[in-house]
């Protein structure tokens, strides 16, 4: 049976978190640091969704993560610095009308596959793609970390910083499982790489 949970969220488009895996953030919003303040004296999570556009209340992607913020530093006039760890995806069944300043929704958790690996064809891909993307875009990378990292760890990482526009970046979010997530990364890989590097970078409608 589907577990239901309420979620204080943070709207913040381009930023996504994979279970397991961690994000830093500023947080300098009054409303964003009352709702740091509410996560450490409560369970200290905050749920990451990206909104489908920047205009106030905008409404939201349907896919996020929990986070738990693991470690913090109060700055003297307000703001946080946190790091977030991903714990679990949801989905998000409707937001519920608060008094707070942050939104709220009613959120279904999802199941996560376990012990997930990727075929050595589909790793190869991966790798090669990667290698592609990292030299048309000039960034350096260290191949030999990467190529410690297990296949969880390589598909949700680079999902997750990737330089991809916020719907590409929400379509990895969902995907329900790695290999579909690992194919997908490739196409993006390819589609955003596209192009002169003197143009306006490409992005994905």
């Amino acid at each position: 049976m589907a577990q239901i949970t309420r979620l204080s969220i943070f709207p913040l488009a381009g930023a996504i978190v994979f279970p397991g895996l961690q994000l830093p953030l500023h947080i300098f919003e009054p409303r964003y640091r009352e709702l740091v303040g509410s996560a450490l004296a409560r369970d200290r999570k905050i749920a990451m969704i990206q909104p489908q556009s920047a205009r106030e209340g905008a409404p939201l992607f349907d896919v996020g993560c929990i986070g738990r913020i693991e470690d913090v530093e109060a700055l003297e006039d307000g703001r946080y610095n946190i790091i977030l760890t991903g714990e679990s995806r949801f989905r998000m069944l409707r937001e519920i009308a608060v008094t707070t300043p942050f939104r709220q929704i009613e959120a279904e958790l999802l199941p996560e596959p376990e012990d997930e690996v990727l075929s050595m064809i589909e790793r190869a891909g991966l790798e090669q793609e990667s290698r592609r993307f990292a030299d048309r875009q000039g960034y350096s990378v260290e191949w030999d970390s990467v190529a410690r990292l297990d296949d969880v760890a390589l598909v949700n990482g680079m999902s997750q910083i990737a330089p991809f526009d916020a719907a590409a970046k929400q379509a990895l979010l969902e995907a329900n499982d790695l290999p579909t997530r690992c194919e997908l990364l490739v196409q993006l890989m390819q589609f955003f790489g596209r192009g002169d590097p003197d143009e306006e970078r490409v992005t994905l409608q």
